[in-house]
């Protein structure tokens, strides 16, 4: 590529706030696996932690009022974003997965921050705002609208127990305030509602290691 052309591509990156590719190359990939540096887009504030693994076409950003803090060992599959505004705020531990089918993390709220904990996933398409506390162990799966939720901490997919697991909601819909607890479900097609919550082991009624939840 041309200096000039990559000079205006390094400009644009900067004017948006995030880290130009050389700066990607040297803070980033030291410490993590970056599959494409010339498609992952990194806040110049976000904090990153160490053998995370970056997709194709991943954008993580906030603006000068949020934050976004990542922690060790997660993958972020391609068409991930995570965006903190408004004085919104990222917080993401450890061994979680993201991404596979795409994923919008929307933090645009002061004060409703969007946590989540250790070995969760959350793919096939869902979009997670406002203010939402995802326990260890917790899945999204499918194209969910995740609004003001709780997700109770548990064990990972891979526990033989799903009613060891963290809680899930999977399906395609909207889901607004819901708390599901440890080792619990909500699976809907449309509208999320507590009261279609049920025990994980109503879908898998054998212990068994599976793919989904």
């Amino acid at each position: 590529m041309p200096a000039d052309a990559r000079s205006e591509l390094d400009e644009a990156r900067r004017s948006l706030g995030f880290l130009t590719v050389r700066e990607v190359v040297e803070r980033i990939a030291g410490r993590n696996i970056v599959l494409d540096p010339g498609s992952l887009l990194i806040g110049r504030d976000a904090r990153i932690g160490q053998g995370n693994v970056f997709h194709a076409a991943v954008e993580i950003g906030a603006d000068a009022r949020s934050t976004v803090t990542i922690g060790d060992g997660n993958q972020f599959f391609s068409t991930c974003m995570l965006r903190a505004r408004a004085g919104g705020r990222i917080e993401i531990g450890q061994g979680n997965q993201f991404g596979e089918g795409g994923l919008v993390l929307d933090a645009d709220q002061a004060g409703a921050p969007i946590t989540i904990g250790d070995h969760g996933r959350y793919r096939y398409g869902a979009v997670i705002r406002g203010r939402a506390s995802l326990g260890s162990g917790s899945q999204v799966l499918g194209p969910v609208i995740v609004e003001d939720c709780e997700l109770g901490a548990g064990a990972s997919f891979a526990e033989p127990d799903p009613d060891l697991r963290g809680g899930v909601l999977k399906g395609a819909g909207p889901a607004r305030h819901l708390r599901v607890p440890q080792g619990h479900v909500i699976a809907a097609w449309g509208p999320f509602a507590q009261a279609a919550m049920q025990q994980q082991s109503f879908f898998h009624p054998t212990p068994e290691v599976d793919a989904g939840a």
